[in-house]
């Protein structure tokens, strides 16, 4: 009290103040005080008050307190006091010693109501939030605990404040980033309490990169090594992914499953783990769980299965199931997230099968399971573990379903090793009530949705003792019923008849043909039992049920009616529709259907299946209804379900034409946009020839336009000689002329000798034509093609008349022109001194006029090629249009079909629904299109499932 004394400033002799009063007096220093020093010595002796005077300092200094945090922020070490001091007040985490002797709910409700005045006003909230950004130690840390405390004590009321704060989520994310660890890890349990039952702060604190980081500290702390940072980092990853899709499907993508794989590698001594490294791995576990749950949407599910298997976390999860020397909890949690990482999805159904046991020889991991499911001396934990992962292994897998049951047939039974149906077997048939109900329940699964096993299941012969024939599967299990066992061994025979019998007329006729099963079943149904047995009535009851719903009348003393009147006489309807209700209202009715996985708190509770509840409820209502009806009814309702079947098969047939005919119909459409786009090509390229041929017109005008400057030029300098004398004139046409005539001349004689070669060769090559034309028209298959060939040779006949005609016409000009030159030698002579004066003159005139005649004779030889190109491309062109309209009838026609195709789908859709009021009208269940199409889309969908496996 010295201290207290030196504080106020009393006198040191006296009656001692209360401490009411004491915090009275500090609460004014605090509030009057115009010194800092002064008001952070006040503060300080709150705190130290706070814990063993929680109530009186709540309610005198909070508003103190607050009004310190708004306006000291300048002084860290008084904040950090205020903060200390309001964490003490409103935290229950007080310790032991001194704690005033208050009940802990007292103490949790002071904490509740301290914290209810504090967030009244939502700005200190805000205010708290600022001062968690600050850097400082002895701010920031009392800053989180202190929120973490407000969090636990009011948190919806608390977290909608953080909401509406700007910035507010993002500010407390950075704790994750800061390098001093106490404040991260007490950052980490903040945003623990923050994320609780929040899915709009989970969202945003995943995209802050929250699975980066925390992944980060997990690697940093060594992962299932780890310490308790560990654990809280996976604590709060659980809240941010469980139930919340967005965040599960952003933790998929963002590729962080990959990164869950190194927290299961476990070496090959597994002795001696710590409490802490079985807590991390036990919550890893969960966290996989919680990623393939089978509450979360089918797709995100399969989605990150399949992650889960391509990047190997399944095979290392498979490591720990089958390694020596794991902790019972730890193996029996790997079983259950193995059994929901394959459940329903085929590539990890079937890697799971081929997995196999470090044994020799090695055996099935399947097997080595199932022997500790059926081993009595097992914990009964592990074996409801392996129970779930039998079913999840089988769950939607038909092929796995036919593996299991092909090892119970005669033709596949292998003497050397133990199977799996084996071991069903035994454990079906074992003393323990324990094993035969999960053996029978196995057993069911492997029937699930499949009649073709059920049949095949009938085949199954079990010898019973030495010396006594065989008997069926079938009868072994009605005789044990019949026998008076143990009610958990008698509720799971029941629920495999059940299975085994529902939509299976065989299998009810099977049953049916032994004369002892019928009257045992009345006579369970009508007796007055206790409760414990009501649950076996009930069960009888659903199984004399589907043997009279699902029965065939291929057995005349056992037909439909005769059941119906029997349940009348020895029963009474009244009464067996009561005794059925007696499933569905059983408590542990309501708890098995709740999910899929066992969950029982011990062995005398395990009664139901949450498949079989699935059959309960679909099954109860119809039989209710096919005990009240008559022959008649019955009648009719076979007629319809098989004019129903009748239809069910047209409509499948159609859908079935049509799903061809539209795919005939898209590989037409995709042949008809090839072709567009081929003839736009075509018609690109068109376009630009035409363009050329025109700009090479252009070109051939130009020059043609130019070569008549110059023989206007040539004119004048005519002209010129002419003044000078009418003799140097004529000498120069003259010799001009004969320049002329001489280089035709020649070119013609040149010209003479290519004729003659073509003219040899074409007559070679009709001759060829003719001998191949000849052998053509002599085979029968070879008519088209000599047509083609005698049009050929009809158009080179031609040519070759044509090029004779040429050929005789230059002849005739040849004659002409020696003729000339014969006349004009003479008169060469006489002028040969004048023309000596222009020959200069004329020989350049000469040289340019032959240049341009020869770039002229080259401009008409290209237009003739471009044309030729031109006439080929526009030929193509005309093909592929031929094309396209022939596409466009096939088109047209097949259009056409799909509408008369439609139209009959209509009147069989009038017929059907026709039909099914008809059947609701006599009280039969009918399925609804929605649920036939949804069928054939996960038919479809499993379809390619099998697909993208291969």
């Amino acid at each position: 009290m010295n201290f207290l004394r030196g504080v106020m400033g009393g006198p040191s002799a006296g009656p001692q103040p209360s401490g009411a009063d004491t915090i009275q007096k500090l609460c004014d220093r605090v509030a009057s005080s115009t010194l800092l020093d002064d008001r952070r010595d006040a503060v300080r002796a709150l705190k130290a008050l706070s814990k063993k005077y929680r109530l009186e300092v709540g309610i005198q200094a909070m508003e103190h307190l607050v009004h310190v945090l708004q306006t000291d922020r300048s002084d860290s070490e008084i904040i950090g006091y205020a903060l200390d001091t309001l964490y003490n007040v409103i935290s229950n985490d007080l310790e032991e010693e001194e704690q005033e002797e208050n009940s802990p709910k007292q103490g949790d409700d002071l904490g509740s109501q301290f914290t209810e005045i504090f967030i009244k006003q939502p700005e200190n909230v805000t205010l708290l939030l600022t001062l968690v950004e600050e850097f400082d130690f002895h701010v920031r840390w009392p800053g989180v605990k202190l929120l973490t405390s407000l969090l636990k004590q009011q948190g919806p009321q608390v977290q909608q404040i953080i909401l509406v704060s700007p910035m507010g989520v993002s500010r407390l994310m950075d704790l994750l980033a800061d390098s001093r660890e106490v404040i991260r890890n007490d950052g980490v349990l903040l945003l623990q309490q923050l994320t609780k039952s929040n899915a709009a702060i989970q969202k945003i604190v995943a995209f802050e990169n929250a699975f980066e980081r925390l992944l980060d500290i997990v690697t940093e702390e060594g992962n299932s090594d780890g310490g308790i940072v560990v654990e809280d980092c996976l604590l709060l990853l659980q809240n941010l992914l469980k139930n919340n899709n967005s965040n599960q499907n952003f933790f998929k993508e963002g590729s962080y499953i990959q990164r869950m794989k190194p927290w299961f590698e476990v070496g090959d001594d597994n002795c001696g783990w710590s409490a802490q490294k079985v807590t991390n791995l036990h919550l890893m576990l969960q966290l996989v769980r919680v990623l393939v749950s089978p509450t979360n949407p089918p797709g995100a599910t399969t989605s990150c299965q399949k992650a889960m298997f391509h990047c190997g976390l399944l095979q290392q999860l498979c490591t720990i199931l089958m390694a020596t020397g794991v902790p019972a909890d730890i193996l029996t949690e790997t079983i259950n997230t193995v059994s929901e990482v394959i459940r329903g999805c085929q590539m990890n159904q079937d890697y799971f099968a081929s997995v196999n046991a470090p044994s020799n020889p090695p055996r099935p991991a399947i097997v080595v399971l199932l022997m500790s499911m059926v081993n009595e001396r097992q914990p009964f934990v592990l074996r409801c573990a392996v129970l779930y992962c039998f079913q999840c292994f089988l769950y939607k897998n038909h092929k796995g379903q036919g593996e299991i049951v092909s090892t119970l047939l005669p033709s596949t039974i292998d003497g050397s090793s133990v199977s799996a149906g084996q071991l069903l077997c035994g454990g079906l048939f074992s003393t323990d009530s324990l094993s035969n109900w999960c053996a029978a329940v196995a057993l069911a699964h492997a029937l699930q949705e499949n009649a073709a096993l059920k049949e095949q299941l009938l085949r199954v012969q079990l010898a019973t003792s030495i010396g006594n024939p065989p008997v069926s599967l079938l009868q072994q299990c009605t005789n044990i019923l019949s026998q008076g066992s143990k009610v958990q061994t008698r509720v799971g025979l029941l629920m495999l008849l059940c299975t085994w019998l529902s939509n299976c007329s065989i299998a009810v006729t099977h049953f049916l043909h032994n004369p002892a099963n019928v009257p045992f079943l009345t006579g369970q149904i009508a007796e007055n039992l206790g409760e414990e047995e009501q649950l076996v009535q009930g069960l009888c009851a659903l199984l004399l049920g589907i043997s009279i719903y699902y029965n065939d009348n291929s057995l005349e003393n056992y037909r439909k009616e005769k059941l119906k009147q029997l349940i009348e006489k020895r029963i009474g309807r009244e009464n067996f529709v009561e005794k059925l209700g007696f499933i569905s209202k059983h408590e542990l009715y309501s708890r098995a259907a709740q999910k899929p996985q066992p969950g029982f708190s011990s062995p005398e509770h395990m009664m139901f299946d949450h498949e079989f509840t699935k059959l309960v409820k679909e099954l109860e209502g119809v039989i209710s209804k096919a005990i009240y009806k008559s022959s008649e009814e019955d009648k009719k309702e076979e007629e319809v379900k098989k004019t129903l079947e009748q239809h069910d098969n047209i409509v499948t047939h159609y859908k079935k034409v049509i799903r061809e005919q539209d795919q005939e119909l898209e590989e037409l459409k995709q042949q008809v946009s090839t072709l567009k786009s081929q003839n736009e090509q075509l018609q690109v390229t068109v376009t630009q020839q035409v363009s050329q041929i025109q700009q090479h017109k252009d070109q051939y005008n130009l020059l043609k336009v130019q070569l008549g400057k110059d023989t206007q030029h040539h004119n004048s300098h005519g002209d010129t000689l002419q003044m000078n004398g009418i003799q140097l004139e004529e000498v120069s046409k003259l010799r001009e002329e004969l320049e002329d005539w001489r280089n035709r001349h020649e070119q013609l004689q040149g010209q003479l000798k290519e004729k003659d070669a073509v003219i040899e060769n074409l007559k070679s090559l009709q001759v060829e034509m003719g001998t191949e034309q000849s052998s053509q028209l002599s085979s029968s298959g070879g008519m088209e093609h000599s047509a083609e060939l005698q049009k050929e040779l009809e158009l080179l006949r031609t040519q070759i008349q044509l090029q004779a005609a040429e050929i005789s016409k230059l002849q005739t000009e040849n004659q002409k022109l020696q003729a000339m030159n014969t006349a004009i030698d003479p008169a060469l002579g006489a002028s040969s001194a004048v023309a000596s004066r222009s020959s200069e003159k004329e020989g350049r005139l000469l040289q340019e006029l032959g240049e341009l005649q020869s770039e002229v004779k080259a401009l008409s030889e290209e237009k003739a090629s471009l044309q030729q190109q031109l006439d080929s491309s526009s030929s193509t062109v005309a093909i592929l249009q031929d094309e396209k309209s022939k596409l466009q009838q096939e088109v047209a026609e097949a259009k056409k079909e799909q509408d008369d195709l439609l139209v009959l789908l209509a009147d069989q859709d009038q017929k059907l629904s026709a039909l099914r009021s008809k059947l609701k009208d006599l009280g039969m269940p009918v399925e609804d299109e929605d649920d036939i199409e949804s069928g054939d889309q996960a038919d479809e969908d499993e379809d390619g499932d099998e697909e993208e496996q291969d």
